[in-house]
């Protein structure tokens, strides 16, 4: 026994004493379970049928007050957690806080009240079983996702990484949560670039160090216009030393074929990362890079580890994984592209050969434009200086 009277016993303290004292033994009963160690099976079987009778004889303040005590206890079985979560009230989130084990059901049912304030609590607790998170990640809100993207105890893979990505593009507070994550694929954070803090953009780059890329159709632009890196980078150089940012503008978009919204990001990121990606794109080096950089940083700080940063991804980057980055933000290919090897084509499927072909020539068809835009401007370059 845990140190309660036989039930008898209660039900004449309650006949005796009238409802306060149903309130006053109720709220000493689960006080006196919460502070005891894990009971046994007699122990426990007996206290829940207590509780079972002591609940509807007491009031409601009474009620909330005993079920605040009891959700302490260092173990409830199904059915204790089912009388503290009908008799909580409003004090839910102070359960979902605090109480170190609660059963899936339990959760499972406080899901289903689409709360949102009340499902975010969940998405923080640890050890989620792979049924809630599997929950949790169709609800289609931020708190959640907010939630689920600071808990260190969710690994992000397959289509909960792909969820947590666009999440991230669309809430700043999730990608934050995602860059400052030891375990999280920084690559994945492209959507969410210019939301970054600048160290946080530098892993997202870092991210690409001898990473495989799938080929765009923008890497047939810049095998062509890449003959004209010296000229591009001396043109740079000359608009952000007099800090023409509308014209480093049409110039990106012109060569890039991004819309003139994403080259303006580019053109005012005074970080300077963004541009890096541009220019390592051309490929160009640390050398003439760096220079390029240092005009475009803000002069208000000192950026000289910043620069070594980039001097070392000058060197580890490769340029094909930089016109990736600018195929996805001109929306040529998705963030589920990443890693995808190509892929072998059996023998005999001679109509899926010829839907890639198809495949394939449309995206040559649509780059086209883009290419003799750059080829103009990559001209106008070499004609000018």
């Amino acid at each position: 026994m845990i140190g309660f009277q036989p039930y008898e016993t209660f039900k004449l303290l309650i006949e005796n004493g009238g409802i306060e004292r149903a309130n006053t033994l109720l709220v000493a009963a689960c006080d006196a379970f919460a502070q005891r160690p894990k009971p046994d099976y007699a122990e426990l079987q007996q206290f829940e049928e207590l509780a079972e009778r002591l609940f509807p004889s007491a009031e409601s303040e009474a009620r909330t007050r005993a079920a605040l005590k009891l959700m302490n206890a260092p173990y409830l079985s199904p059915r204790l957690e089912r009388l503290v979560m009908d008799n909580i009230g409003e004090d839910v989130d102070q359960f979902l806080a605090e109480s170190e084990e609660v059963s899936d059901d339990i959760l499972l049912s406080i899901i289903a009240k689409n709360d949102a304030d009340q499902i975010a609590k969940i998405a923080t607790r640890p050890n989620l079983s792979s049924k809630l998170v599997a929950t949790l990640f169709p609800i289609n809100s931020r708190k959640v996702y907010r939630a689920l993207a600071a808990n260190p105890s969710i690994e992000f893979k397959g289509p909960y990484l792909r969820a947590i990505s666009k999440a991230a593009g669309m809430d700043q507070k999730v990608a934050w949560s995602l860059a400052a994550r030891d375990d999280f694929d920084k690559a994945y954070l492209l959507h969410a670039f210019f939301d970054l803090k600048e160290s946080d953009r530098i892993k997202v780059l870092a991210a690409f160090e001898n990473r495989y890329t799938p080929k765009t159709p923008m890497h047939r632009t810049f095998e062509h216009i890449s003959v004209a890196t010296s000229e591009f980078t001396q043109a740079m150089m000359k608009l952000l030393s007099k800090n023409q940012r509308p014209k480093v503008t049409r110039l990106l978009s012109q060569v890039t074929g991004l819309d003139e919204l994403k080259c303006g990001e580019i053109a005012h990121d005074v970080s300077g990362a963004a541009l890096f990606v541009v220019l390592r794109a051309f490929g160009c080096k640390a050398q003439d890079g760096l220079k390029v950089l240092i005009h475009a940083s803000s002069r208000d700080r000192d950026n000289s580890k910043d620069l070594k940063q980039y001097a070392h991804l000058f060197q580890h980057l490769k340029p094909e994984a930089m016109v990736f980055i600018l195929s996805l933000w001109r929306g040529d290919v998705e963030l589920s592209d990443l890693d995808k090897k190509t892929e072998h084509m059996p023998a005999g499927r001679q109509s899926i050969r010829t839907l890639a072909a198809a495949s394939a020539a449309k995206q040559r068809a649509q780059s086209s434009d883009v290419l003799d835009r750059a080829a103009n401007a990559v001209s106008r370059l070499r004609n000018s200086r």
